[in-house]
């Protein structure tokens, strides 16, 4: 089952703060969703919004044409995986999927005993007992075994180290081939998670910046290499994001799409064209390191 997820004009102030203002946006296709921001953007607020977790103060938001906030027939729909704090949790990760599987009416008990092995997840060991690395992996198995229409992942795989968080993407590509719907990734691991999104959402200052098909946006920059002359001659009038230089061979990251034309007259100087990383268009949108 796949519902369409439709924002309109969100906000969310308090404290006169303004967390999240004119947020517009739809998901409407069973796609893996890259949700990226800085630290403060409003990516939590947003997911806690989406997710019923809290409501709104301006705007709409809808979820199979209807309100998600204390809907008892939207919310089973939105599986919301977040950091947790099971330091008094005494139960053990086979109990706990248990009272998982209760409220999921498509959660998968026997791919769910299958990641708990690839974590390598005592099944009778109290979570408390997990590190900060195991809980997380214990989280993933909740949600990519609930397969809820809607599964958001908000920086799921705090304390995993590098191999867990491999098998972590794995299984979100393979089990969304399988089972397809709409899935949220907010992200600070931008270069390692990439490959993942099918579609991009920036969120800066609580504003959206854009939402794009991934293959389309990062065609919005490119890396021009060669000689120090030629490349400095060819992007002269382009808008420059960074420029790297040793000895006569000079490379430049330029934002804005080239088209034939520049492309041929840059294969005619010599020069190498590729592409650029969503970080680096990150970056460059947001103005700010990451």
């Amino acid at each position: 089952m796949t519902v369409d997820v439709v924002v309109n004009n969100l906000g969310l102030s308090y404290w006169n703060h303004h967390a999240l203002q004119n947020v517009t946006f739809n998901l409407s296709e069973p796609k893996i969703y890259g949700l990226i921001g800085r630290n403060g953007a409003g990516k939590t607020s947003l997911l806690s919004i989406l997710s019923s977790f809290r409501e709104q103060t301006e705007g709409t938001l809808t979820i199979g044409g209807e309100e998600p906030f204390e809907n008892a027939k939207v919310m089973p729909l939105v599986n919301f995986i977040y950091s947790k704090d099971y330091k008094d949790e005494s139960e053990n990760a086979k109990n706990l999927l248990n009272d998982v599987e209760r409220y999921r009416p498509n959660f998968d008990r026997d791919y769910a005993e299958s990641l708990l092995k690839k974590f390598n997840l005592p099944v009778n060991k109290p979570l408390k007992q997990f590190s900060k690395g195991m809980q997380s992996a214990f989280d993933v198995v909740a949600g990519l075994a609930s397969r809820a229409p809607i599964t958001i992942f908000d920086e799921a795989y705090q304390g995993m180290d590098a191999p867990t968080r491999e098998i972590f993407y794995q299984e979100i590509l393979e089990d969304q081939s399988n089972h397809p719907r709409i899935m949220v990734l907010s992200t600070h691991l931008v270069s390692e998670m990439d490959y993942l999104f099918d579609e991009v959402l920036i969120l800066h200052k609580g504003k959206l910046l854009l939402q794009e098909e991934y293959e389309s946006l990062i065609t919005k920059g490119a890396s021009i290499t060669g000689t120090a002359e030629e490349v400095d001659d060819f992007a002269r009038d382009l808008k420059q994001l960074s420029v790297q230089q040793l000895g006569g061979t000079k490379a430049v990251m330029v934002y804005g799409e080239l088209d034939e034309n520049k492309r041929n007259e840059a294969q005619q100087r010599g020069l190498e064209v590729g592409h650029i990383s969503l970080q680096d268009l990150f970056i460059h949108l947001t103005g700010e390191d990451v």
